[in-house]
């Protein structure tokens, strides 16, 4: 039995409205559009070719080639000739190396992420459009009754690729489509696009679970297909990689910021999360770590930073840095320097050979965060300074946050 849609036969309405409410118009930077050749993105593709039209703004779009299937060259080939039919610049992205025995479906996604992410960044893009549908939600959720770990899909949303997505959004504006009525935009259009095989391979648990969903009746609400988390008003935050929270945040929230406290990208366990939230519901003073971020709970409220003991339970080498060139120092940190020869470590075991006015910065944080704060080392002594001192570093952690938990709403508060 056919699955129902509330949207009707306005998906196209809505998407472009979506693409208007978010987009800035006449911008410099291009928008990204993640460009398969499937049947969803060609139609994303020609609806905000014409919306880049009308609001005078450059459409690029990104093809990643993962070298599974014998036809992926066809098929690149093919996406290519399609964004530049609508006028659109495109490039192709290839997944090189070896891939992985198994979870091979959840490798090749974050591949393609972190590819369309890495070029997103380096054509100066803020936006990446994905053309998600009401048809994926269902199957996502479906996946995650089956145990995938698989997240919500929501209109807007923080790249998953971390670091090398900081800053970048993705908009998905067709959530309140349905896969076939899109199909019979595209017949209606005269416009071709190409079916992957491996959406009809029962041995993928997406394509187990399209086949089930096409099996019921179900009616997907457009509440499921547009929901976002909401910002908590009671998260503070300044540009130190410190997070202050009141003790009545909720379990979402603490988990955001545990992960962006910590520079990771693995969300906490659920039954340790839980237990959390119960400690700080029940006003004990204590402290514990999770996600590699450091939580204290006191009368005051709730401190989160970067775990130092962290840095010798697992030691990293000193992170080189390249003249001119931003670095990401433990996913919560952006670092440049102008000269050769630089390094980055923590302070950790080290804050006593800063010089003075370093080492008074260093006061003014909690103490907990003081260990995890980024200095540079030279090659050829043994100088040791903050790195703000010598170059320019920025936290990450603030913005990701921020992004996160839907602080920002619009392309045009990115910056």
């Amino acid at each position: 039995m056919q699955l129902t849609s509330p949207a009707g036969e306005d998906w196209l309405g809505t998407a472009r409205d979506r693409l208007s409410a978010r987009l800035e118009t006449d911008a410099d930077q291009p928008v990204v559009l993640a460009l398969s050749g499937g049947g969803d993105s060609i139609a994303l593709l020609h609806m905000a070719a014409a919306w880049a039209a009308e609001a005078g703004r450059r459409l690029l779009a990104l093809t990643v080639d993962h070298q599974i299937n014998p036809d992926s060259g066809r098929w690149t080939r093919f996406a290519q000739a399609a964004a530049h039919d609508v006028g659109a610049d495109w490039r192709g992205l290839d997944w090189t190396g070896d891939k992985p025995a198994t979870g091979l479906a959840a490798a090749a996604r974050a591949a393609r992420h972190r590819l369309i992410a890495e070029a997103a960044r380096d054509a100066g893009a803020r936006v990446v459009l994905f053309a998600h549908t009401a048809d994926d939600i269902a199957e996502a959720d479906r996946m995650r009754d089956e145990g995938s770990t698989l997240g919500h899909l929501r209109d807007w949303s923080p790249s998953p690729a971390w670091p090398e997505g900081r800053g970048l959004m993705l908009l998905r504006p067709m959530l309140d489509a349905r896969r076939g009525d899109i199909r019979e935009w595209l017949k209606q259009a005269d416009h071709d696009w190409i079916d992957d095989p491996a959406n009809d391979d029962l041995r993928l648990t997406r394509s187990r679970a399209r086949v089930e969903l096409a099996q019921e009746e179900t009616t997907l609400s457009e509440t499921s297909a547009t929901a976002s988390d909401a910002f908590a008003e009671n998260v503070a935050h300044q540009n130190d990689g410190v997070i202050r929270l009141d003790r009545n945040v909720p379990a979402a929230t603490l988990a955001a910021a545990l992960v962006c406290a910590g520079g990771g990208h693995r969300l906490p366990r659920g039954a340790r999360l839980a237990r959390a939230i119960e400690r700080l519901r029940a006003g004990e003073v204590f402290s514990a770590t999770l996600c590699g971020a450091r939580l204290e709970a006191n009368d005051d409220g709730v401190l989160i930073v970067r775990e130092p003991g962290e840095f010798r339970r697992l030691p990293c080498p000193p992170l080189r840095l390249t003249p001119g060139q931003e670095a990401v120092w433990d996913g919560r940190w952006a670092v440049t320097v102008a000269e050769p020869g630089w390094s980055v470590v923590a302070s950790a075991g080290r804050q006593s050979r800063l010089p003075p006015a370093d080492r008074a910065r260093l006061k003014a944080l909690p103490a907990s965060a003081r260990g995890a704060r980024p200095v540079l080392i030279r090659d050829t002594s043994s100088a040791v300074v903050l790195a703000e001192s010598i170059g320019a570093a920025r936290s990450l952690v603030e913005q990701r946050l921020a992004l996160r938990l839907g602080a920002v709403t619009q392309e045009r508060h990115l910056d």
